[in-house]
C-alpha cells in the first residue's frame, strides 16, 4: 500500500511562489506540484506579468518596500509622461511647427540650443549637487507650456527649461543606483534594473496612448492644456513624496544618523530603520544649524601647532575634529574604518547641536576646543553600547551614505 502511494524522495521551492515534490512510484520517480498550491507560475497572466517586470525570487530577492515603492514610482512616471507631452507639444508650436512663415533653420537653431544647454546643466549639476531635481522638471515643463505665448523670449525660455530638465536626468541616476543596491537582497542589481528598465517602458508606452487621446483635445485650447498640466503635476509631486516615503533604507546618512543619535541622547532608545526614515525630511530642513564638512584638508580644522596639541588631546582616534567659523569639520586618516567614520560623524552631529545653542558668553576659540574634548569624552562612554544597540536595531553598519570628501590626512602626534 506504501508502495502505490509513493515515498517523497525530495521537495522543492521557487521562493514562495510554489512548491514540488519528488515521489518514487512504481520504481519511477515523479515530480509533482503540491496539491496546496495554486496555478503554476508559467500557466497564468500575472506570472507572466511577474516575470518580465518583477525581479527573480521576488518578494524575497528584493527589500520589503519594493512593491510600494515601484507603485508610486510609476505613478509618477506616467503623470510625468503625460506632463512631458503637453510640454512637447507647446514646444514644437513654439518652434513654428504648424507655421507657414517659420523656417526650418530658425526652428533647428532653437532645438539645438535648447538641446546644448540642457548638456551643460547635467555637467553642471553632476559637479554641484541640489535637491529639487523633480520640482524643477515640472517647473521647466510648465515654462515651455508657457513659452509659445512669449515669442519674443521663447528661446531663452525653452533654453531655461532644457537645463531644468537636464538636472532630473543626473539626479535620478544617482538616486535610482542608490535604490538598486537597497532593493538588492541577493546581489541581484543587475536583474532589478533590468526589471525597472522594463517597467519604465511599460509606463512610457500607456503614456503614450494615452497622449495620443489627449492631444486632439489639447491643441488650441490653452485653458485645458494648463489645467491638464497641473492636474498631472500635482499627481507626480504626490507620488513622488509617497514614493520617498515608502523607502526604508539601512544605510546611515547625516539625516539619519542625527535623528537616531539624538534620540539616543535623549533617552537611551535606539530607533529601527523604518522609525528613523520616517523622521527624515524629504525636502531641506529649514532650521539654522551649522553645516558639517567630512574629509577637509588639515587647515580647516587647525591654523597652527598649538591648534594640533588642542585637537589631539583627549583624542586617539584616526580622526580630528574642530569648529571653525560655527561649521564642524572633521579630517580623517587613511586607516580610518567605517566605525571610524560613524564615530567621527557621531562627535559632529553632538557638536553642531552645542553649537545651535544660543548662549549669552562670547565663544572665543578655546571654547570650541574645549567642547571638542567634552566630544571625545562623551563618544569614549556611549559610542560602543550605542553603535551594538544600532547594529541590533537593523541598520547596516559596514557601509554607510555619509558624504565624505576625499582628503586623507597623516599627523604627527607630536609638536615641534
Amino acid at each position: 500500500m506504501e508502495r502505490r502511494r509513493g515515498a517523497v524522495l525530495a521537495t522543492e521551492r521557487y521562493g514562495s511562489a510554489e512548491s514540488w515534490k519528488y515521489v518514487a512510484k512504481d520504481a519511477v520517480m515523479e515530480r509533482t506540484r503540491d496539491a496546496s498550491e495554486g496555478v503554476s507560475r508559467g500557466n497564468s497572466l500575472f506570472a507572466v506579468f511577474k516575470c518580465v517586470f518583477l525581479p527573480q525570487g521576488y518578494p524575497e530577492s528584493v527589500s520589503d518596500d519594493y512593491l510600494q515603492y515601484q507603485f508610486w514610482d510609476t505613478v509618477q512616471a506616467f503623470s510625468s509622461s503625460l506632463s512631458g507631452t503637453l510640454a512637447t507639444q507647446a514646444s514644437l508650436r513654439g518652434v513654428g511647427v504648424g507655421n507657414q512663415e517659420a523656417t526650418v533653420a530658425a526652428a533647428t537653431v532653437t532645438w539645438l540650443l535648447r538641446d546644448g544647454t540642457g548638456m551643460l546643466g547635467r555637467i553642471l549639476f553632476a559637479w554641484q549637487k541640489g535637491l529639487f531635481a523633480d520640482v524643477l522638471n515640472d517647473i521647466a515643463m510648465f515654462m515651455e507650456i508657457l513659452a509659445p505665448y512669449f515669442p519674443g523670449c521663447f528661446t531663452v525660455i525653452v533654453c531655461t527649461a532644457g537645463i531644468f530638465k537636464s538636472l532630473v536626468g543626473v539626479a535620478g541616476g544617482a538616486t535610482r543606483a542608490a535604490l538598486t543596491v537597497h532593493q538588492a537582497r541577493r546581489d541581484n542589481m543587475a536583474d532589478i534594473s533590468a526589471k525597472d528598465g522594463s517597467q519604465e517602458t511599460l509606463v512610457n508606452l500607456a503614456g503614450l496612448l494615452v497622449s495620443l487621446m489627449l492631444i486632439p483635445l489639447v491643441t488650441d485650447n490653452p485653458i485645458l492644456t494648463v489645467s491638464l498640466f497641473f492636474l498631472f503635476t500635482a499627481l507626480h509631486l504626490f507620488a513622488n513624496y509617497k514614493a520617498v516615503r515608502s523607502v526604508v533604507m539601512e544605510t546611515l546618512n547625516e539625516a539619519r544618523l542625527s535623528i537616531v543619535l539624538q534620540q539616543y541622547l535623549k533617552d537611551r532608545r535606539i530607533l529601527s530603520p523604518t522609525e528613523a526614515n520616517q523622521r527624515e525630511p524629504v525636502l531641506l530642513e529649514f532650521r539654522k544649524t551649522g553645516p558639517i564638512k567630512l574629509g577637509v584638508r588639515l587647515q580647516e580644522v587647525i591654523e597652527s601647532p598649538e591648534d594640533l596639541t588642542l585637537a589631539l588631546k583627549e583624542n586617539t582616534m584616526p580622526f580630528l575634529v574642530g569648529v571653525r567659523n560655527g561649521c564642524v569639520c572633521v579630517c580623517l586618516a587613511p586607516e580610518a574604518s567605517v566605525r571610524d567614520e560613524i564615530r567621527a560623524m557621531c562627535q559632529a552631529v553632538w557638536l553642531r547641536s552645542k553649537l545651535s545653542i544660543p548662549t549669552s558668553r562670547d565663544p572665543p576659540m578655546q571654547s570650541n576646543w574645549e567642547m571638542v574634548h567634552e566630544s571625545h569624552k562623551l563618544m569614549d562612554t556611549i559610542f560602543n553600547p550605542f553603535l551594538k544597540g544600532v547594529e541590533a536595531a537593523g541598520w547596516d553598519i559596514t557601509r554607510t551614505l555619509l558624504d565624505w570628501d576625499e582628503w586623507r590626512v597623516e599627523w604627527k602626534t607630536k609638536s615641534y
